[in-house]
């Protein structure tokens, strides 16, 4: 479909190693577009994904190691991507970190771990991301946020302020990018199979499951899709917006 044809676009995606972020990358690889992977550290998974977009897709794909809570190294990331390729289409802020803990329970290194990586790592992208957009006139910041940043959940004070920071963070943005012709939305994923939930307790999984209108956990391909279309120019008129993925979930 032409109107999802991302060729010639250039996209970064942050934590794209794995789960949702990995998932993302394929899909916009996939549609045309070259493709900027990021972790936070050195790895072997990073480097052999590189190399399976750029043999199954025919598209360019490099690969930065850079975390997104260190000011200096996401300012080194970007300088990166516009000395490799000139220009910016499409960010997505997908770096992040889930620590369950309960109230009185939650450690200070907890809380600045997960607020440097969710969203001191959102802010110094979109500052940093919004420059190189403007130069390629315009594009699209995709923020990934979550379910629990919308509605809460109990066990989950630190994660819900965090995402909910986002969340505020992109209608903010999207406000003040908007005339440059930079569209900000988040997508708001509900239950997702990632690794993330890998350690959930049977009990726990079986009340989640349940209360998923459409009874299945979420696929990280239903996520990729979503960020395929605000990515593209179907979502052209589209900022602002904080969409949920998270098939009819009850929390």
């Amino acid at each position: 479909m032409a109107a999802l044809d991302l060729s010639g676009k250039v996209a970064l995606i942050t934590g794209s190693s794995r789960g949702i972020g990995r998932a993302i990358a394929e899909r916009l690889a996939e549609h045309g577009a070259a493709v900027v992977l990021n972790g936070r550290r050195e790895s072997d998974n990073l480097k052999s994904f590189k190399q399976l977009l750029a043999a199954r897709y025919g598209t360019r794909c490099e690969a930065v190691v850079a975390d997104v809570g260190d000011a200096d190294a996401i300012s080194g990331l970007f300088r990166t991507v516009f000395k490799e390729f000139g220009r910016l289409d499409i960010l997505v802020n997908n770096a992040g970190t889930l620590q369950d803990s309960l109230i009185g329970m939650i450690s200070q290194d907890q809380i600045q771990e997960t607020l440097n990586t969710n969203i001191v790592g959102t802010l110094n992208c979109i500052q940093a991301g919004a420059r190189l957009l403007q130069r390629s006139g315009g594009g699209s910041i995709i923020n990934i946020a979550s379910i629990i940043g919308v509605r809460g959940n109990a066990g989950q004070l630190l994660y819900g302020a965090s995402k909910g920071a986002v969340i505020t963070a992109t209608l903010s943005a999207s406000k003040e990018l908007a005339p440059k012709g930079i569209r900000v939305n988040a997508i708001a994923p509900g239950y997702i199979d990632t690794d993330m939930i890998r350690n959930v307790p049977a009990e726990t999984h079986r009340v989640l499951l349940a209360g998923i209108g459409m009874r299945r956990i979420g696929t990280t391909e239903d996520v990729a899709d979503v960020a395929l279309f605000l990515a593209s120019p179907l979502s052209s008129y589209v900022t602002g917006q904080v969409i949920g993925v998270d098939g009819g979930m009850i929390l």
